[in-house]
C-alpha cells in the first residue's frame, strides 16, 4: 500500500515536470531573493543543530590551478593521457562562468572571438568566499566538504595542503556568511589502513582548526546535539578494497561509548535492498543502525523518463525503514550528469540531460512529496562529470575546445539559474512560499 501511494505520488511528479515545459526564467539573472529562513542560534552557541530542514550541497574543491600557489598544476582539470589542460583534453564538461572571480588564471584555451580563458582555484580565499556568498544571495543553506582520503594521506602532502587550505577558506567563509559546513570523508580508492586513517586526521582537524569551538565556528554542523562527520562510500559492490567491517570499526572509534560525534553515511542508492549497486551483506544494515543519517548515492541510478519507476519502488520502502529504526533519511537529487570529456568518449556528453531544470526540480518535488526533511545536492562545484549547480558559462559563450567541446547552461537560461532553482527547493524544505510538483517560473 506504501508503495503505491509513493508511486501515484511520483508519478504526479513526472505529469507535472512535463506540463512545466522548459521554462526558461529570462534571458538574464534578477537580483537574488534574500534567504528569509530565520538565524537562530541555540544555547550553546550553534547555528545548525540538525541536519532537518535543510538543503546543502557537496562541495568537491578539488580543483587547482598553475601558478596558484598548491604546485599541483591544473590538477582535476587536465588529462595526463592527451598532455594537461588545454584545448583537445580537459578533465571537465562544463566550465564556470568566470564573470565575478577576483583571481583567475590564464588556460590555453581561447573564446571564439580570440580572447583568453580564465580558470579560478579553490585554493584561494576569495574564490571560496565568493562561492559561500552565492550560497546565501541564493538561500542554499551550506556544503559538505569533500575530504578524499586517499588525497589527506601522510604520504600526500601536497594533497593535504591543498584540501587543508581550502577548509580552511571554507571555514572562514561559512562564519562569514552563515552557511552550514560539514567534513565528509570519501573512501574511494582507500585500502583498510587508509580507513582507519581516517580517525587521526579527524582528530587532526579539530586541533588544526579548533572544529568544535561554538565561537571560532558557530555554523559547523550537528545532528542529535553532537557535531556531525560524514564517511562516504560504504556497501558498494565494485571491489573495493576495504569493507563493511572496516568501516564499522571507525564508526565506534570515531563515536567511542560517549558517542562524540553524529555519523551520517554514504551508501549505494539500493542499500536497503541490497541489490544492483550493493553488496549483499547483513552487515551492510547493522552499520547503519549505529550511525545517525544514511544517504544513498543517486547520481547516475535514473533519469527522468525513468525517475518515477525507480524511486517510486525506492523511497518509500527506504523511509519507512529509516522511521522504524530511528535513523534519519536524507535523499539525494542532482541537476543532470556529463563526463564526455573525462571518459574520452563523446557519447558521454549530456548523458543524463538537465532539462532546462526538470529534472532536478522532479528529484525535489519526488523526495519533498515523499516526506523527506531535508535534501543533499550533488554537487555544488562537480564540473568533471556535469553535476555542478554554480554558475556555469551557457552555450555559445564556451571556450573552443579543439576536437572536443564543453557542454553549457541553456542559452535561454542564466548562468546562475541551477542555484536559482536550488535556493528554491531551499525555500520549500524552509517551509515557505508555495511549491509543489510543478517547477517554479523565475520572473
Amino acid at each position: 500500500m506504501i508503495k503505491t501511494i509513493f508511486l501515484s505520488a511520483l508519478a504526479l511528479v513526472a505529469l507535472s515536470c512535463a506540463k512545466s515545459g522548459s521554462n526558461s526564467g529570462g534571458e538574464g539573472p534578477p537580483p537574488p531573493q534574500p534567504p528569509v529562513k530565520e538565524i537562530v542560534y541555540d544555547e550553546s552557541g550553534c547555528l545548525y543543530t540538525a541536519y532537518d530542514n535543510l538543503v546543502m550541497a557537496g562541495y568537491q574543491g578539488w580543483f587547482a590551478a598553475q601558478g596558484d600557489g598548491s604546485d599541483r598544476g591544473w590538477y582535476h582539470l587536465g588529462m595526463g593521457h592527451c598532455g594537461g589542460f588545454k584545448p583537445g583534453c580537459s578533465a571537465v564538461d562544463f566550465y564556470p562562468d568566470m564573470t565575478e572571480y577576483t583571481q583567475k588564471y590564464k588556460t590555453d584555451f581561447k573564446y571564439a572571438d580570440g580572447s583568453d580563458v580564465y580558470m579560478y582555484s579553490p585554493y584561494d580565499e576569495s574564490t571560496v568566499d565568493l562561492h559561500f556568498k552565492w550560497m546565501k544571495d541564493y538561500g542554499i543553506d551550506g556544503v559538505f566538504m569533500q575530504r578524499f582520503v586517499v588525497e589527506v594521506k601522510e604520504s600526500n602532502p601536497k594533497g593535504k595542503r591543498h584540501f587543508n587550505k581550502v577548509l580552511e577558506n571554507a571555514l572562514k567563509a561559512a562564519k562569514k556568511h552563515g552557511r552550514a559546513i560539514c567534513v565528509m570523508y570519501d573512501l574511494s580508492g582507500c585500502a583498510p589502513e587508509d580507513v582507519a586513517y581516517i580517525e587521526k586526521d579527524w582528530k587532526e582537524l579539530q586541533t588544526t582548526f579548533n572544529l568544535f569551538d561554538n565561537k571560532a565556528h558557530p555554523t559547523y554542523l550537528r545532528h542529535n546535539k553532537k557535531p556531525l562527520v560524514v564517511l562516504w562510500g560504504v556497501g558498494f559492490n565494485d571491489n573495493r578494497r576495504y569493507t563493511t567491517a572496516d568501516v564499522d570499526q571507525l564508526v565506534g572509534r570515531l563515536k567511542g561509548p560517549e558517542k562524540r560525534v553524529s555519523v551520517m553515511l554514504g551508501v549505494p542508492y539500493y542499500w536497503r535492498s541490497m541489490r544492483n549497486d550493493t553488496e549483499n551483506n547483513p552487515a551492510l544494515h547493522a552499520l547503519i543502525k549505529k550511525t545517525d543519517i544514511v544517504m544513498p548515492w543517486a547520481v547516475g541510478r535514473y533519469s527522468s523518463g525513468n525517475y518515477t519507476q525507480v524511486a517510486g519502488v525506492e523511497l518509500a520502502a527506504d523511509i519507512q525503514w529509516c522511521k522504524n529504526n530511528n535513523i534519519t533519511y536524507v535523499p539525494l537529487a542532482f541537476p543532470g550528469f556529463s563526463w564526455g570529456n573525462l571518459k574520452n568518449d563523446p557519447a558521454q556528453y549530456n548523458s543524463i540531460p538537465r532539462l532546462k531544470g526538470d529534472f532536478l526540480w522532479q528529484q525535489v518535488a519526488g523526495a519533498k512529496i515523499s516526506g523527506a526533511r531535508s535534501l543533499y545536492v550533488a554537487m555544488f562545484d562537480e564540473i568533471d562529470e556535469g553535476t555542478a549547480i554554480y554558475k556555469c558559462a551557457r552555450e555559445g559563450e564556451l571556450p573552443q575546445h579543439g576536437d572536443r567541446r564543453f557542454v553549457g547552461i541553456d542559452a535561454d537560461l542564466a548562468s546562475d539559474y541551477y542555484l536559482w532553482l536550488t535556493g528554491q527547493a531551499a525555500r520549500w524544505f524552509h517551509g515557505e512560499g508555495s511549491f509543489g510538483a510543478i517547477k517554479p517560473v523565475r520572473n
